[in-house]
């Protein structure tokens, strides 16, 4: 067929079935994103004669003679392999002023969409972009760009970068659809790898009949349980590998959940590979599913993971229960005597659902043989070093001999803290000698990756008529599901923060990780933080209702302060420190805001409430978060910054060339931001755990001071001065005898290292003041505000997107996304019709405050500001909805069927 693309005539010949985004992305304009499959989303969006379409929905026939123009030619006519435009269109420069996106995967869709957009629709963005996903932003910058209300980034200048909107250095990219993200790269000879996945909860693979399968036209290669390593090991990434249990492998013939690997077909496309994978002959010995984490720990319970079907590399210890996959006990005090002594005592149990990160980008991989002969890994992952060395460990390779590569990746959220398609697109590369593809379609991400842990928590609070705390007591449960990649981690960090946010005498804390026959939970914002602090700031909120007190003095007396000690259920030493306090500030920021403004009113027979809540977060994981960074003068004058750490949307190559400049004396635009590469510098643990700024950062810090001290010498020696009296000014470093030039002085390099201890801790403050109609349940958001303590805040436009987009997701969590398992093992939510995450009209806008602060630990006095602003929403949630209606929400999420019933059976709790 021929059609129009971006105003030069294409030649073509569409496969059977074939959608116009496929054809597109074939013929190089890697623009047209795919988040969905199923016209859900938006990132697909292009113009078809001028008017915005889902490409995936229409069949690639379709464009026979017609116009079609992605995003790369929306400023004008262009071929694939042209840079960004000299100008942009209006809608483009609009997203570019505002920096109306973060991971950017959405936002070649959104620009399509809103370049088409008339005033009218304008005037309802809710209604205007309804099909238009993006689970970054919150929305906010979205709604201003198109608006054209944004306060713009700031370019160019003098003085010092740190605590300027300065943007992001890919945004000209991002725009123009010319941002490469991890499978934006032509197909070549590559070979495609689709995956068979398990009818069963439990099952034992009793034998795989390939012939069928081998006999597709087109098919490389069948790979098998009997294909794979032996060696088991966890999905989930640490420094220290042995955080995490190693109770996985490759390719395993025991299947402990619907969705579970069982085989992989890779071929010369995608369509074979899938045919592959349809011919495949698998005979099951079906078991017993154990899908109840109270079950799970009885006596006679199946084991999940039992001996008799091949020990992992670790057993659990003895007398401990086999279906524990992690557990924490402690106490400080004495709980039963602090309750005693306790005026007023609340007890309740609380759950939290499973919830699906969602990044627009699923998770993909690109493997191949370099021409030395290097596994090379392209792939969409928060911890490249980690992948590379866990490669190495299970395919038994020197870690020289794996490199780890990641483009710009497309979210993550801790989903992308995990090896989930490495391992398999390895073995496929070693098997066939060939680079293999592996592209996750939206059911995949759905049933075969991770969730947050669903948990419950049971939760007693005592304290005195004035307020003061006697006794904290927590039981928690959470459900690891089949494999426990992060459930030792996430049930610790769950079962700390939340206690030694307040100062109490007596402390106890019973938490349990519990392997099930379900879909394994993993790392995800918050870290399962945001299910405990919801179960205790709800019981605190009852604590001052029943008190008579108001709940922000509650929260003041009680919470923790310098020079008191962080202690959440033992007295023993640790390394989390105060690096600066900002808690105070927050309260008082989030009160004063609410009294000052509490919002609209609401209609006749809703009923108003407000609700806040707090949380404290420690700024670096325990046992170890290394970075590496080089930061090198170039012939041409410019610098460029090599970090291990991968930009997803958290902002990091922005904070990292802010800092950089700001150590060298130059404006960002002389900075560039070469990451995410296990070539590029010595080590990098990953961008997780709130370390992205504050340990990177301040590697990337140290790096660029050392080669500041370097160029003043240099320049120094070339004008016979002392480098005390030589100061970089631009292009040029002015010293006594006149200017030197940059480009006379380099190349030159220096190296930064930073070891993430002693730890710090951030402040989160929400409250929302929200109207509930009890007639239908439906809850209305009138007033969102948000405080931070974020230290000194090193690029404010950006930090208050990073608050916007964890409050948003965090309103989803808290309303109506869940992700729902039937009876049978297998998942009810498989595509996002049926998970409903925020869409633009379903945020409000949330004013963000940040406390005056200025850490000891992190760079220029920076703290981490990424995951911890989702933790207190839902409790902030449930307490407003407790105000209006007088009903206590004890599981989210808060639908509107659950606060109808509530209400209407006048009950302070529901099951």
């Amino acid at each position: 067929m021929n059609v129009m693309i971006n105003g030069a005539m294409h030649e073509g010949s569409p496969r059977a079935g074939q959608c116009l985004r496929t054809y597109l992305r074939e013929a190089g304009w890697f623009g047209v994103k795919k988040g969905c499959d199923a016209g859900d989303c938006g990132a697909c969006t292009i113009h078809l004669d001028g008017e915005p379409v889902h490409s995936c929905l229409v069949p690639a026939f379709r464009a026979e003679g017609r116009s079609v123009t992605t995003i790369e030619g929306l400023a004008g006519p262009c071929h694939p392999d042209d840079p960004e435009p000299a100008e942009f269109h209006p809608t483009q420069q609009a997203f570019l002023d505002a920096q109306g996106f973060q991971c950017g995967f959405c936002t070649p869709g959104m620009i399509m969409t809103a370049a088409r957009l008339d005033q009218g629709q304008k005037q309802d963005l809710g209604t205007a972009l309804k099909g238009n996903l993006c689970r970054c932003t919150g929305y906010r910058a979205i709604r201003e760009a198109i608006a054209g209300s944004a306060r713009s980034v700031e370019r160019g200048g003098c003085g010092d970068p740190v605590g300027r909107n300065c943007p992001a250095p890919a945004a000209p990219l991002v725009v123009s659809g010319r941002a490469r993200f991890t499978l934006d790269a032509p197909l070549g000879d590559t070979l495609h790898l689709k995956v068979l996945r398990s009818p069963h909860a439990h099952a034992r693979i009793v034998a795989i009949d390939a012939a069928a399968a081998r006999a597709v036209p087109g098919v490389v290669a069948v790979l098998t349980h009997a294909d794979a390593p032996p060696r088991r090991f966890s999905t989930g990434r640490h420094e220290d590998p042995r955080d995490d249990a190693s109770d996985t492998r490759v390719l395993d013939p025991i299947l402990r959940f619907v969705g579970q690997r069982v085989a992989a077909v890779v071929a010369e496309s995608e369509a074979a590979a899938e045919a592959g994978c349809r011919a495949l002959q698998v005979t099951y010995e079906v078991r017993p599913a154990l899908l109840d984490p109270d079950r799970a720990l009885e006596p006679d319970a199946p084991r999940v993971h039992d001996p008799r079907d091949g020990p992992g590399d670790d057993a659990p210890p003895l007398g401990r229960h086999p279906n524990l996959a992690g557990e924490v006990h402690g106490a400080v005090g004495d709980v039963e005597v602090g309750l005693a002594e306790a005026d007023f005592v609340y007890a309740g149990t609380f759950r939290s659902q499973r919830v699906q990160h969602a990044a627009m980008e699923t998770h993909g991989c690109i493997g191949w043989r370099a021409e030395d002969g290097r596994l090379t890994l392209r792939t969409s992952t928060q911890v490249p070093f980690l992948t590379r060395d866990a490669l190495a460990d299970l395919f038994g390779l020197e870690k020289d001999a794996v490199r780890v590569v990641c483009a710009r990746v497309g979210g993550g959220f801790g989903g992308k803290q995990e090896m989930l398609t490495e391992d398999l697109v390895a073995l496929a590369v070693l098997h066939t000698g060939r680079p293999v593809r592996w592209e996750l379609t939206r059911r995949e991400q759905f049933v075969g990756t991770t969730t947050r842990h669903p948990m419950r928590v049971d939760v007693k609070v005592g304290a005195r008529r004035d307020g003061t705390l006697t006794a904290l007591s927590l039981d928690v449960l959470s459900d690891t599901g089949a494999y426990g990649n992060h459930a030792g981690g996430v049930i610790h960090h769950a079962c700390n923060e939340v206690l030694a946010a307040y100062v109490c005498p007596n402390k106890r804390v019973d938490g349990r990780a519990v392997y099930t026959h379900t879909l394994p939970a993993g790392a995800f914002r918050g870290y399962g933080l945001s299910q405990t602090i919801f179960a205790l700031e709800s019981a605190l909120d009852e604590v001052a209702r029943g008190l008579g007190l108001d709940p922000f003095a509650l929260r003041r007396h009680n919470a923790v302060k310098p020079g008191d000690a962080l202690v959440s259920n033992s007295l023993e030493p640790h390394d989390v420190v105060f690096g600066s306090y900002g808690l105070d500030q927050c309260l008082t920021l989030v009160e004063e805001a609410l009294q000052a403004d509490p919002g609209p009113e609401p209609e006749a027979g809703w009923r108003c409430g407000t609700g806040m809540a707090m949380a404290m977060i420690d700024t670096i994981p325990p046992r170890g978060h290394h970075a590496d960074a080089r930061v090198g003068l170039d012939a041409d004058g410019h610098f460029t910054v090599r970090v291990g750490t991968a930009e997803f949307g958290n902002g990091t190559s922005t904070v990292h060339r802010q800092i950089a400049a700001s150590a060298l004396g130059v404006t960002p635009e002389r900075v560039r931001i070469a990451g995410a590469d296990t070539d590029g510098v010595g080590h990098d643990t990953g961008a997780y755990g709130s370390t992205g700024t504050v340990v990177a950062g301040l590697a990337t810090l140290r790096a660029a001071e050392a080669l500041a001290v370097r160029i003043r010498t240099r320049a120094a020696e070339i004008a016979g001065a002392s480098p005390d009296s030589c100061r970089v000014a631009g292009d040029v470093v002015e010293t006594p005898a006149g200017p030197v030039t940059l480009a006379a002085i380099g190349p030159l390099d220096a190296a930064g290292r930073a070891d993430g201890s002693p730890r710090s801790v951030a402040f989160n403050v929400h409250a929302f003041r929200v109207a509930v109609d009890p007639v239908s349940g439906l809850v209305r958001i009138l007033r969102s505000v948000h405080a931070a303590d974020a230290g000194r805040v090193i690029n404010p436009m950006q930090c208050r997107g990073q608050v916007e987009g964890g409050v948003a997701q965090a309103i989803g969590a808290a309303l109506y996304e869940e992700v729902r398992v039937g009876a049978d093992g297998s998942l009810i939510t498989q595509t996002f019709r049926d998970y409903h995450i925020p869409a633009c009209a379903d945020v409000p806008d949330t004013e963000v405050l940040f406390a005056d602060t200025y850490d000891s630990i992190g760079p220029l006095g920076a703290k981490s500001m990424s995951e911890s602003p989702f933790n207190p929403v839902a409790a902030a949630l449930g307490n407003a909805i407790r105000d209006a209606t007088g009903a206590r929400l004890t599981a989210t999420p808060f639908a509107p069927d659950r606060i109808y019933r509530a209400v209407a059976a006048g009950r302070t709790g529901l099951s």
